[in-house]
């Protein structure tokens, strides 16, 4: 038992070092290594798996909503990049060059995708020539580069996976109905799938994404209190498909310009999965991403019958459509206890010799350790009620850390002395419109803003930072 405990009090409490506990747990729980390109990780199998599943369930939903899957090229010529001015200012300090194809010099400079826009533009423009052709519904499953100064896995680092969403459409109204359709689709999954609570939102004018008209964010809150931007969404108007000469023959027969959106995610949801619900344990995770969803642990498994009954209860769960691992290895019950606790397993079963002679096993659940007996004539069932208890405890526990770090504030020696007493949280708090006000709260106070959320409350007929007439109640905070 000894070296058990020394597994679990590896890790750095998170009230100590909440950045060392996330590194800590990102390793000891395997999903990632470092590698020799600075900034760039290893995303080993168990991390992967969980990408998998969130790849797999994100894509049932864009293609229940009609979406296509495409891949563009990773390269992108400097001059397609510079055809639309927002947009390259804008990513000009993150992007990687190729100058050189073996040991020739290239002609032109070629950028490695830190998004696609523009490849997607430059192919609209080619097959889009009739109202006909229209919506083109896209996506894609990629990864991208973007030079990151400071990294940290799967929050920030220099290459990530992630889907980016482009779609092209005959009107502004389809446009902007998409691009809050996919915004809703990924709060939904971020709810029901995650069990992470999120604010929608619209970003200011100084936060959007270069080039777009308007920007859509889901916001969550982590442990610490800090935000994380979880996954945003894009209405371009018709800018770009100016910028790309990307016209189209309308019903009446005239040359008009088609309206964008473009949205994503990136790996970067497996960070706030852990930063969300994970303990000084180690991870703890939904049920509907988890790798394994059920790990069978049996107890004096050197005793006759324990290995066999276990195997049958596996692949009883598994023929339930459930991910289940039997751990038939040497090491003692203890070690495993606590390395699925590490990996965050939702729900542990428990089999030995006194077990079977009574015809139960115990049922553990990760994320409130509740421990259930349970008749293996019902243990299917009861698996799959204990599934979905750890996802609403998970989801109420996230909601009520979000519930009580938010506060609603009217001065901005309130959001100081809000930020000094309780430390980081959402700030709700009353804004003018004027981006001047937006910068001076963020210099006095140190949170910026987050989104304009979807839910307004008149907290206040005046700005918090200058006084005059309030437009918007603004979500602020500070964020990774």
């Amino acid at each position: 038992m000894a070296k058990d405990k020394k597994m679990v009090t590896a890790i750095t409490s998170m009230d100590e070092d909440f950045a060392q506990w996330y590194t800590d747990i990102c390793k000891k729980a395997e999903l990632v290594e470092y590698t020799s390109v600075k900034g760039c990780m290893v995303i080993r199998p168990y991390g992967y798996a969980i990408w998998e599943n969130i790849q797999r369930i994100l894509d049932g939903m864009f293609k229940a909503t009609g979406h296509e899957n495409v891949c563009m090229p990773m390269f992108i010529p400097e001059s397609l990049l510079e055809k639309e001015k927002d947009h390259v200012e804008g990513f000009a300090p993150e992007v990687a060059w190729v100058t050189h194809g073996g040991n020739d010099k290239l002609e032109e400079r070629l950028c490695v995708r830190p998004t696609s826009e523009t490849l997607f533009c430059e192919h609209y423009a080619n097959i889009v020539h009739s109202y006909r052709d229209l919506p083109k519904l896209y996506n894609q499953w990629v990864s991208v580069v973007r030079w990151e100064k400071t990294t940290r896995p799967f929050l920030r680092s220099r290459e990530f996976l992630w889907q980016e969403g482009h779609t092209i459409h005959a009107t502004a109204e389809e446009a902007i109905e998409e691009t809050e359709r996919m915004l809703q689709v990924y709060k939904t999954f971020c709810e029901e799938s995650l069990a992470m609570p999120v604010i929608t939102g619209r970003k200011t004018e100084s936060d959007k994404f270069a080039g777009a008209v308007a920007t859509y964010a889901i916001e969550a809150l982590m442990h610490d209190g800090k935000a994380l931007q979880a996954g945003t969404s894009h209405y371009f108007g018709d800018g770009f498909a100016k910028a790309f000469d990307i016209e189209y023959t309308d019903k009446d027969n005239k040359r008009v310009f088609p309206h964008q959106t473009s949205w994503g995610v990136t790996t970067r949801l497996i960070g706030a999965v852990i930063m969300t619900h994970g303990d000084n344990n180690g991870l703890v995770l939904p049920p509907a991403v988890a790798p394994i969803q059920t790990v069978i642990v049996p107890v004096a498994q050197h005793k006759e019958g324990v290995l066999e009954k276990a195997s049958e209860l596996r692949d009883r769960l598994a023929a339930a459509g459930l991910r289940v691992k039997l751990d038939d290895s040497e090491n003692s019950p203890g070690w495993k206890f606590a390395e699925y606790e590490m990996k965050g397993v939702p729900v542990r079963v428990e089999i030995g010799p006194r077990d079977i002679e009574d015809n139960q096993c115990v049922i553990v659940t990760r994320h409130d350790s509740e421990k259930t007996v349970v008749s293996l004539d019902k243990l299917e069932e009861a698996v799959q009620e204990a599934l979905k208890r750890v996802h609403d405890g998970m989801y109420a526990k996230a909601l009520e850390n979000q519930q009580k770090r938010t506060y609603e504030c009217t001065s901005i020696d309130e959001i100081k002395d809000t930020l000094a007493k309780n430390g980081d949280g959402f700030i709700m708090a009353m804004w003018c419109g004027d981006e001047a006000c937006e910068d001076s709260v963020k210099e006095q106070t140190g949170v910026g803003s987050r989104c304009i959320p979807t839910l307004q409350k008149n907290l206040s007929d005046k700005c918090v930072c200058c006084g005059k007439p309030a437009k918007h109640m603004v979500c602020w905070g500070n964020a990774y």
